[in-house]
């Protein structure tokens, strides 16, 4: 039964307040709004469009984005109830230990620590590629072995640039959240001004005809093209793990949540005509499909600003994900699952400084060295695990603590915290088995650590906090 105690609300708030040992309140709506949009525009919208509309979805591409985002929204809503009801370090690991216990909770931080993980890694190499690409430009180019990733028969032996951009953002998080959220702010103003220059300069070569057919796959390839760029929308759920660090979390944590999922989601949908429009779909099996739409049609200077977007789109993206990566090894440390280190917090700062440069460390050693390939596919399948299981706390939570203050209510439950569930099961099914496979093997893995040291030293096992049965 000890797998399956829970810990109570009012033991995670009082826990958050704390004076020793707590996280500055520096964040308001605005900040949080931009910590979204700086997780979510990047990758996605700058690499995955072509992918998934070559081969995938087609015209129908703008299908396949609103499929993600509707099961993003629905998930979306049960995230801001949780977040505005338990603004507490650690996102959807810190509403499972309320909602279904310690067992549960420690599977859904591993799940995390994966998306996190493997996110911040695939990210950087992605910014690698574009900055090297932008230092060719300049006829300016890095010694083969320095280009990319551990591969003898190419002649690569570590990917510099990445390691050097981890480096940098690690440095940055150690100054601060309010610092961080300034940098991410500037960051975002510039991706998005590129994407709408993108969208008035494109929208006037678009040709009705390269709509045609809209759906040469099939609905099956929409499935697949959502499945795809779902990789576009994760990253919403990091803006929850900013929660313990805002100054009015019960207002300001539904809006920042609801807010940028929605602006993304519509700058998604716009770019995705747009691009289908001016470029045949078969044609866009490239790495900078936006570029490459302007470049087609001899749009060159405005492809130079895509490439600057696309960099500093990338460089939020890895900003926000390490960011979101040190909170859950906070929140998890904080409760005795992982080594005290990782909850350590700078007096003078109030960041955990210790924990930031060894998630800096962990981001750079496998971006630098590990050629990721398929492994950034477990993301996907690890972001809809965690947006499945808060879907489902939402309507439990509802039933065990009905007088719970919550300052954001999901609309007509349990109707949509089913339909985030029913959306993302389906995108979780369109995803390939090896994927599903590495999934679970990853799950295995971490329930084993679990036992071997999460248990033992469990701080709610340990009679150290108050349980529920």
């Amino acid at each position: 039964m000890s797998l399956l105690r829970k810990k109570p609300i009012s033991e995670l708030l009082e826990q958050a307040s704390g004076k020793q040992g707590a996280l500055r309140k520096a964040l308001g709506a605005f900040d949080l709004t931009m910590l979204g949009i700086g997780a979510i525009i990047g990758t996605g919208v700058f690499v995955l469009t072509g992918v998934a509309a070559a081969e995938h979805a087609g015209p129908a591409l703008v299908l396949s984005f609103i499929l993600s985002g509707l099961a993003c929204v629905f998930a979306a809503l049960c995230y801001a109830e949780f977040a505005s009801t338990v603004p507490v370090s650690g996102s959807a690991y810190t509403y499972s230990y309320a909602a279904f216990g310690e067992l549960v909770a420690w599977i859904l931080g591993w799940d995390l620590i994966l998306e996190y993980g493997v996110a911040s890694a695939a990210v950087a190499s992605g910014w690698s590629g574009y900055a090297q690409g932008l230092l060719a430009g300049f006829d300016i180019s890095l010694p083969t072995a320095l280009t990319s990733a551990w591969n003898p028969e190419k002649g690569t032996f570590i990917d510099l640039p990445a390691v050097l951009i981890i480096f940098v953002i690690t440095m940055l998080l150690t100054q601060g959240t309010r610092e961080s959220a300034r940098f991410n702010n500037l960051m975002v103003l510039i991706k998005v001004t590129v994407i709408l220059l993108f969208l008035v300069v494109g929208i006037g070569y678009v040709k009705p005809e390269n709509w045609t057919p809209f759906m040469p796959f099939g609905f099956s390839g929409v499935a697949a093209g959502a499945a795809t760029v779902f990789f576009a929308f994760i990253g919403f759920d990091a803006v929850s793990t900013a929660a313990e660090e805002v100054r009015n979390p019960q207002r300001s944590m539904p809006i920042g949540i609801i807010a940028s999922l929605l602006i993304c989601t519509s700058l998604y949908i716009a770019v995705s005509l747009v691009l289908t429009g001016i470029v045949p779909y078969t044609e866009l099996n490239v790495k900078n499909p936006v570029a490459f739409a302007l470049s087609y049609v001899q749009q060159d200077w405005v492809a130079g600003f895509i490439s600057l977007g696309a960099i500093t789109g990338i460089t939020t993206v890895l900003l926000v994900m390490m960011y979101g990566q040190t909170r859950l090894f906070y929140a998890m440390s904080r409760d005795g699952l992982l080594p005290g280190i990782f909850s350590r917090v700078s007096e003078k700062k109030q960041v955990p400084r210790q924990s930031t440069w060894i998630v800096g460390a962990l981001a750079a050693i496998f971006s630098g060295l590990v050629p990721l390939g398929k492994l950034a596919e477990l993301t996907n399948i690890g972001t809809l695990f965690a947006f499945i299981l808060v879907s489902i706390g939402v309507v439990i939570l509802r039933r065990t603590n009905p007088e719970l203050r919550r300052a954001f209510r999901v609309p007509l439950v349990p109707l949509i915290p089913i339909l985030a569930v029913i959306f993302c099961g389906y995108l979780v099914i369109s995803l390939p088995a090896s994927t599903k496979i590495g999934f679970l093997i990853w799950l295995l893995i971490g329930s084993v650590i679990y036992f071997m040291y999460g248990r033992n030293h469990s701080k709610l096992n340990q009679g150290r906090f108050r349980s529920e049965p």
